[in-house]
């Protein structure tokens, strides 16, 4: 339920915003029409692929990054104790798994609602946020995928820390 009919008018259209950060950092991209852009974007482990859309019935500029990873049908129970332990531990968005595909995923919005707009500077976290979490658990997922480890043990290869200097 709303309060007010307001139509916002938009100064800049987000996913405008989106592009102009991939063309001033070279990064590859494609915008498939207006409201979506996808980006190959490097990440500390691979590639990964990013894709923005801007929601207009949500008033949402969504992204969704995955990492070129198919789990296999006999993992995917595993993969999806991952991805319940990785998402404990998130403040800000949360892997997915396309079970169809088999593929992983992290994804957020940032809401936009009443015409707020978007800066570049926001753009840029989201996209950050996105891309250190695929980071920071890429070797989990490689782990149960590849290694056969549960999710608990991926979990302890990824989460120590490390203290002093070599």
């Amino acid at each position: 339920m709303s309060l007010l009919q307001v139509e916002p008018d938009r100064v800049v259209h987000p996913v405008d915003i989106i592009e102009h950060i991939a063309s001033i950092n070279d990064w590859n991209f494609e915008r498939q029409d207006a409201d979506e852009i996808s980006i190959s974007v490097r990440g500390g482990w691979c590639d990964y692929h990013v894709s923005f859309n801007w929601m207009e019935d949500l008033e949402s500029l969504h992204i969704a990054s995955a990492f070129d990873l198919k789990v296999p049908e006999g993992r995917r129970n595993e993969i999806k104790q991952l991805i319940s332990l990785i998402n404990e531990q998130l403040w800000i968005g949360h892997f997915d798994i396309w079970n169809k595909e088999g593929v992983v995923l992290f994804r957020n919005s940032h809401l936009l609602t009443g015409g707020a707009e978007v800066s570049p500077q926001q753009c840029e976290a989201l996209l950050r946020s996105a891309t250190d979490s695929c980071d920071l658990y890429y070797q989990a997922f490689q782990f149960v995928v590849w290694a056969g480890k549960t999710a608990a043990d991926a979990m302890s290869h990824v989460m120590f820390e490390t203290v002093g200097e070599a």
